[in-house]
């Protein structure tokens, strides 16, 4: 007669308990590991087979050879299976790396219409062309060995991360004349603190935002109801009428903000931003601008122009290429986008300037002095 089933003494760590618990809630682990590791943790809570099967809905036999795995192993060796022989791999290591070499490449390259791979179209190549390689083993290979060769190569052939290519060989240079503008703004707030005399300056931060669409509905919004459509409700259809420019500047002592709204932004819309600035602030004031290297900014019409204002004027810094995150009227032409232009419709161009301009207006009732920090104990 077969005795009773003697409850085994599971030591663990607080450590090991620790990640079997994290484990345990995880909501990305194999599902297998999760049960695993919360038949462990209640095992070690109540050292009974048939308690925690009950609880678990799973059946006490499972739960004793996951505990003696974890008697044998560790208990964090016992969330996963134990090797088996399984069956003898058919795909030689050469074949897989001609594979992972191919994926290397882009689709395009083999004469294919695709720009990358894709594994059904990768998989299909191989088994054409593969044994014409040496290759035969992948002559009846499928998409899904495809994804598991690349999973264990930890390659994605069919994806596309961006990245941001470093053109500006003085990019470090113009990064640390901008850096250097900007601790002279937090030089000239801690002066304007103590109240001391100082040279009038205005510094501001500079860029346009091209292609704001007036965009029109075609039928009118529906309004939210309480407990029946939480939402403003809108038709899919719209009706275009252009887009405009906003041109604008921020005052980084006062935050106050600058803008023009045009519809484009060549020389003169430029030279138009600058009378506007010029007027703005005292003929004793040096204003510094920090702005980007579009062509208006360095244009014949442009310079032209400054050689008729007083030597001191302007001043002009400029953001290396690629470098348009170092200029800090980025972040509120970000936050003016998510909040004026969010989902905006106007019956016109004229209504879409006009209420940019109310949102420009809006904001300097209430300006924000927008700051920068990142490295700037580091500027030369």
């Amino acid at each position: 007669m077969a005795g009773w089933r003697r409850a085994v003494e599971l030591a663990m760590s607080n450590e090991e308990i620790t990640q079997l618990a994290a484990v345990s809630r995880s909501r990305t682990e194999r599902a297998s590991r999760v049960e695993r590791a919360q038949m462990l943790l209640a095992y070690h809570e109540n050292p009974s087979f048939f308690t925690v099967a009950r609880r678990l809905g799973a059946h006490h036999q499972t739960v004793q050879r996951c505990i003696e795995r974890a008697m044998a192993y560790g208990p964090l060796a016992a969330l996963d299976d134990r090797p088996r022989p399984g069956k003898e791999p058919t795909i030689t290591p050469e074949a897989k790396a001609w594979l992972v070499s191919l994926a290397c490449d882009k689709a395009k390259d083999h004469g294919y219409p695709h720009e990358l791979w894709t594994t059904r179209l990768l998989a299909r190549h191989a088994r054409e062309h593969g044994p014409a390689a040496g290759h035969d083993c992948l002559v009846n290979l499928v998409q899904g060995t495809v994804c598991k060769i690349f999973g264990k190569e930890e390659i994605k052939p069919y994806k596309v991360r961006y990245y941001l290519e470093r053109r500006d060989a003085e990019f470090e240079q113009k990064m640390a004349e901008v850096l250097c503008v900007y601790r002279e703004v937090q030089v000239l707030k801690k002066a304007a603190k103590s109240k001391k005399p100082s040279k009038p300056v205005a510094i501001v931060s500079y860029d346009e935002k091209p292609g704001i669409q007036a965009l029109a509905t075609t039928a009118p919004d529906l309004p939210p109801k309480p407990g029946l459509h939480a939402t403003f409700a809108r038709d899919h259809e719209y009706k275009r009428h252009g887009t405009l420019s906003l041109l604008a500047g921020i005052d980084l002592l006062t935050g106050r903000v600058h803008a023009l709204v045009r519809d484009r932004h060549r020389s003169r819309e430029f030279i138009e931003f600058l009378k506007l600035l010029d007027a703005a602030y005292p003929a004793s004031t040096a204003i510094k601008l920090v702005l980007d290297n579009h062509s208006a900014h360095i244009s014949r019409e442009t310079r032209a122009w400054l050689a008729t204002r007083p030597v001191g004027r302007f001043e002009f810094t400029f953001t290396p290429k690629h470098g348009s995150w170092l200029n800090l009227v980025e972040g509120f032409f970000s936050k003016f986008a998510r909040s004026v232009l969010r989902h905006i419709r106007v019956a016109s161009r004229h209504e879409l300037k006009e209420r940019i301009m109310a949102g420009i207006q809006d904001i300097n009732r209430h300006p924000v002095i927008h700051t920068w920090s990142y490295k700037l104990a580091e500027a030369a």
